[in-house]
């Protein structure tokens, strides 16, 4: 039995987003069968496409997101230097396939976490926070199909991995205890106002953190310092148009917007 090369397959998907190809599915023989056979090809993106990763993301971190994707819990993926924007910035929506905003929660790291045998306590992690962010996620797979991929393969695309703008730092406090209830508010410049809650997010953002946290160290990776971590979206995924903008108000956390081209 021929195993798949996750080298050959790393090149192929990290080539696609490179160019802005997308792909029906991986060839039979480099597709990957399990979970570890998807993280060993995601492991490869970085040294293929010569950048750092920046942050981590988390997709799925909602059940409808879970049952949109067919999978059974949420994924994580590296976020690329290179696709890391500040807030005001435009993004080219040409070859994205998705064309969502995500609204997110995003932490970044003061200190690192690294791979352990016994899970990291909600007190563990958040003490390793130095920041958090208001952020917006414009997310795209290299699969067309995407959500009949299946979970080792969007595994190895790096859970749909593509631009993060992330805005501007604020120190947390007790507040962060109750992001759960914290409202974020979209406005999108055709009119729309959508919204939703921090309790979208694995039912809790810090939660979410966590389960990044756990899942890098389960399965033997850093979450290094200076690192920020997206936690998935608090608003429904915000259908969008070249030519359009969203502006965010996080409240405490802050505000943020982004061009679509």
């Amino acid at each position: 039995m021929q195993h798949p090369s996750p080298l050959d397959a790393a090149r192929l998907l990290a080539g696609r987003w490179l160019s802005g190809e997308h792909l029906d599915e991986l060839p039979a023989h480099l597709r990957p069968g399990s979970p570890e056979q998807g993280r060993a090809v995601q492991a490869l993106w970085a040294d293929v496409i010569g950048d750092q990763i920046a942050g981590w993301k988390i997709a799925a971190t909602s059940l409808a997101g879970q049952q949109h994707i067919a999978v059974e819990g949420p994924l994580a993926g590296p976020v690329f230097a290179r696709r890391v924007h500040g807030d005001g910035a435009s993004i080219a929506l040409a070859s994205n396939l998705m064309r969502v905003a995500e609204c997110e929660i995003v932490f970044r790291m003061g200190s690192a976490l690294a791979p352990r045998a016994q899970a990291y306590s909600r007190d563990e992690v958040l003490a390793a926070v130095q920041s958090l962010h208001p952020g917006i996620e414009a997310p795209d797979s290299r699969f067309r199909a995407f959500e009949r991929a299946g979970q080792a393969q969007l595994i190895a695309d790096c859970a749909c991995t593509n631009d993060m703008v992330v805005g501007a730092a604020v120190s947390p406090d007790a507040r962060v205890q109750a992001l759960p209830s914290l409202v974020v508010r979209a406005r999108v410049s055709d009119g729309r106002t959508p919204q939703g809650v921090g309790s979208n997010v694995l039912g809790d953002p810090v939660q979410a953190l966590c389960w990044l946290v756990n899942e890098l160290s389960a399965t033997g990776r850093t979450l290094e310092a200076g690192q920020f971590v997206t936690t998935g979206a608090c608003v429904p995924p915000i259908p969008v148009l070249p030519g359009q903008r969203v502006d965010a108000d996080f409240g405490w956390i802050g505000r943020l917007s982004v061009g679509f081209a």
